[in-house]
């Protein structure tokens, strides 16, 4: 991995941060409290819309939810410089989770939420490894694939 900023190695990977995606409920995009940073939950949306919906594992392919969880963490990290003004203040992407909604019989939830793993990897270093859990739930919110959320911990 190159050397530079998150932000740069957002550009390096062709990437910009997106707008913070308005809530679609009673809740903040993402909150500070102490030296930690809890984002709420990021579906994948593009220039204000839900692209894809439906059950990974019927509707979406675990490739295609894959590459979703990705522009979930992205939203994500949108969200969390949104609190702390620069992504240089992380000091690491302490926790993961992502939500697959998932057909009765899917059972790769890891490799979908994988997206969004890799994608906090190449951008933060050995600062975005992290501790991690991929659920599998019936439906997310407007039929959304995937759902991801973090917790960073920043200065």
């Amino acid at each position: 991995m190159s050397a530079g900023s998150p932000e740069e190695r957002l550009a390096e990977l062709g990437l910009t941060l997106p707008d913070v995606v308005p809530p679609v409920a009673a809740y903040l995009p993402a909150v500070r409290t102490g030296d930690h940073v809890y984002t709420s939950g990021q579906i994948p949306v593009v220039d204000g819309k839900l692209g894809v919906t439906g059950k990974v594992g019927a509707e979406v392919s675990a490739e295609e939810a894959k590459e979703l969880a990705s522009i979930c963490a992205l939203n994500a990290m949108a969200a969390l410089k949104s609190v702390v003004g620069d992504l240089s203040k992380v000091v690491r992407i302490v926790k993961v989770v992502g939500f697959v909604a998932s057909a009765p019989d899917f059972t790769g939830q890891p490799a979908v939420v994988n997206g969004a793993s890799e994608l906090l990897g190449e951008v933060f270093g050995d600062a975005g490894r992290h501790a991690r859990s991929a659920v599998g739930v019936a439906a997310l919110p407007l039929d959304a694939p995937v759902e991801v959320e973090l917790i960073a911990e920043v200065r």
